[in-house]
């Protein structure tokens, strides 16, 4: 997961030019006047000024659907003297997947399910008490559905001790996420590394949470502490930031079915 998100940092735009690694570098300048979705081989393609767009890898990005070319278009039609990446989390997502290929399922695969044997859900605090009764109030909830859904166990643990889980229920999860494909992946790496929960995304997949839901639960934690000390505004952007991304891999999620 973490050679993936890294590879998507890095090619976060389409194959055009990458993201800057500074901020004092130029965005690179809108060099297309039209954006569009056609059918081609296999699937859907983007298209700038009539040609289908590549991954910085140079591979075609074609798509299975063409709701989802058209809003990899849209999200190219939005930019305007300037290519932002920060404003194409989708297009760096689809990108992303298309340039690791296939043959990185079962790595993502095993990621998620690493992330879920030491979850964000199971490692509880012991004090503040506000903050101990808002994760039993989104985390117990969370954990009930979950293994209700797959016949699962869980074994939450207070502090940061490693509390090793069920062998058989992560293998149960696991087999949930065995025919997914790799966009699915793709964007549920991208929840998992967001929320720091293998089990939210799984949730989410499953429809076991909305997609509010998962945010609020990933968040309780940042949430105290906004309460506590208030907002810090670089803290908000980023939050603003995370939650661009999250948007993005729900909105692939939503148009590739379970």
């Amino acid at each position: 997961m973490r050679d993936f998100l890294e590879d998507a940092e890095k090619h976060r735009d389409d194959g055009y030019g990458r993201a800057q690694a500074h901020a004092g570098q130029n965005l690179p300048k809108r060099f297309y006047k039209k954006t569009g979705a056609a059918q081609v081989a296999g699937g859907y393609a983007v298209t700038l000024d009539g040609r289908p767009t590549r991954t910085p890898g140079r591979k075609p990005v074609i798509v299975p659907f063409a709701e989802l070319a058209t809003a990899l278009a849209d999200e190219w039609a939005a930019q305007s003297e300037l290519i932002d990446p920060d404003t194409m989390p989708l297009v760096r997502l689809v990108n992303a997947a298309i340039e690791g290929g296939e043959e990185q399922l079962a790595e993502l695969r095993r990621e998620v399910i690493k992330y879920a044997g030491n979850d964000l859900l199971l490692y509880r605090a012991d004090t503040p008490q506000e903050l101990v009764v808002e994760q039993e109030r989104l985390w117990d909830e969370a954990l009930v559905r979950i293994a209700r859904h797959f016949s699962v166990s869980f074994r939450p643990t207070v502090g940061i001790v490693h509390q090793a889980q069920s062998e058989s229920s992560l293998a149960k999860l696991a087999d949930g996420l065995r025919e997914e494909s790799l966009l699915a992946l793709a964007a549920l790496v991208s929840i998992t590394s967001i929320t720091g929960s293998g089990l939210l995304a799984i949730a989410l997949r499953h429809r076991l949470l909305t997609p509010d839901e998962v945010w609020e639960a990933a968040q309780v934690d940042e949430d105290y502490n906004v309460r506590l000390w208030g907002a810090v505004e670089e803290a908000t952007l980023r939050r603003e930031k995370r939650r661009r991304e999250f948007d993005a891999a729900v909105m692939l999620l939503a148009m590739l079915k379970p």
